[in-house]
C-alpha cells in the first residue's frame, strides 16, 4: 500500500463514520487496516473477505485514490431480447383473454 497522507487518513476516517453504503465501509476499512500497516492476513481474518478482494482494493486504492471505493454498479445482464419483441410480450401481456363463456377456475371440460 502506497503512504496516505494526514489529510487522506482523516477523509478516511470521516468516510468510514458517516457511509451507509457497506460496500464502501468494507472498502474504506481496509484501506484504514493497510494504512496502518496491517497485513493482508490480518484484514481477510478481521474483515471475512477473500484475499483477492483485498488485494484488489488496495491496489484500486493505489491506482485511483478516492474513486476506488465507490461502488460501479453496472446495468445489470446484457438483453437477451430486442426491445420489439419486449415489446410484443407486454401487449401480449395487457391484452384480455377472450371471453368463452366460462369461469377461468372451473376445470376445463365443465
Amino acid at each position: 500500500m502506497r503512504p496516505v497522507t494526514i489529510d487522506e487518513g482523516r477523509r478516511l476516517q470521516r468516510i468510514s463514520r458517516t457511509v451507509k453504503d457497506p460496500v464502501k465501509l468494507r472498502r474504506v476499512i481496509v484501506v484504514l487496516m493497510s494504512a496502518q500497516g496491517q497485513t493482508v492476513k490480518d484484514i481477510i481474518s478481521l474483515m471475512q473477505v477473500g484475499e483477492d478482494c483485498v488485494r484488489d482494493v488496495i491496489h484500486a486504492f493505489n491506482e485511483r485514490g478516492f474513486d476506488a471505493l465507490d461502488s460501479k454498479w453496472s446495468g445489470g445482464c446484457p438483453k437477451t431480447i430486442s426491445d420489439e419483441v419486449r415489446e410484443h410480450i407486454c401487449l401480449i401481456a395487457r391484452t384480455s383473454p377472450p371471453l368463452t363463456g366460462r369461469s377461468l377456475r372451473s376445470p376445463p371440460g365443465a
